[in-house]
């Protein structure tokens, strides 16, 4: 059987390799004609049959066998260990509907396919490295949308001739991992110290320590009468701090100290004297009648009148 495709030019190619098919043994092999001109492709009639054993359709498969399409199968079933997190981050890569599956096979110009524990691309060679470098980073639990992010303002930095030859990390986004704990740090930090090719110094014995002090050349009494000095010290002390606990206890207690009465502000002291003239005119006044003012100018309007008539 010899496969025939067509190129993207009008013009038709044939390729002359024949494939067989064993469903018995459910195998299929492709082997080389006298007619074929071109020895690569064998490899890419192998890189086929790859594809359609990864349920990929055959109107894509078929495409490999052109010059500028190749092919990349990436095995992603070893890198996640539990498999419900692999379910679900090989879920993500396909996204709701298949639209993150999608975008990615518009940003790449690739054909993106995955089944089982495999995906299979098929585009140009900078687009499967795309693609491989978007699934890795999804199944390390990076979400495949910051990477979309960034093929998206590369797709736009490529249309800008300047910007060409020029660096783009100013203009790709830095995205953190919010979701990391951080390490608890240990109470007690050990500090290693520092490597010296000399071994340490070696310690005095007691005989060094006796003939550094001058005990080596003491008579055994004085000796003795030395240790006993030095244990009725210890517990001349040991008594002592004994019976500093023992006096805590009739120790009394400080008293505070009586709080003195504030004595009164000027500010706030009262007036009695203005009171009293209050209260003494209040005594004056009677409900109703006028005041003393009022009356003297009643009488003088009065005698007016009076003048007047």
């Amino acid at each position: 059987m010899s496969l025939v495709t067509r190129s993207r030019s009008r013009s038709r190619r044939t390729e002359h390799v024949n494939a067989t098919l064993d469903l018995i043994e459910g195998s299929m092999t492709v082997c080389t004609t006298k007619k074929t001109f071109d020895p690569y492709i064998i490899i890419r009639a192998r890189d086929l049959i790859k594809l359609l054993a990864r349920s990929v359709s055959f109107e894509q498969a078929v495409r490999i066998l052109q010059d500028d399409v190749a092919c990349d199968i990436i095995k992603i079933g070893s890198l996640v260990r539990n498999k419900e997190r692999f379910v679900k981050r090989r879920q993500r890569l396909i996204g709701p509907k298949g639209s993150t599956l999608k975008a990615l096979e518009l940003l790449t110009n690739c054909y993106v396919m995955v089944q089982g524990n495999t995906v299979s691309a098929i585009g140009p060679f900078s687009g499967l490295k795309e693609v491989r470098k978007v699934v890795l980073d999804t199944m390390k639990n990076i979400h495949p949308i910051y990477n979309i992010k960034t093929l998206m303002i590369k797709r736009e930095l490529a249309k800008d001739s300047e910007l060409r030859s020029q660096s783009w990390e100013r203009f790709l986004p830095q995205f953190k991992h919010k979701n990391v704990n951080k390490r608890k740090e240990p109470k007690k930090k050990t500090v290693k110290k520092e490597y010296t090719p000399f071994p340490p110094p070696q310690p005095e014995s007691q005989i060094d320590k006796e003939l550094a002090s001058g005990e080596y050349f003491l008579k055994a009494s004085q000796k003795k009468r030395q240790k006993m000095e030095a244990i009725k010290a210890k517990q001349a002390e040991a008594l002592s701090k004994r019976q500093e606990e023992r006096n805590k206890a009739f120790i009394p207690p400080k008293e505070k100290p009586a709080v003195k009465p504030k004595e009164a502000s000027t500010e706030t002291k009262i007036d009695v004297a203005a009171i009293k003239e209050k209260v003494k005119k209040a005594k004056n006044k009677k409900l109703g009648a006028l005041t003393a003012e009022e009356v003297k100018l009643k009488m003088e309007v009065d005698e007016k009148k009076k003048k007047k008539k």
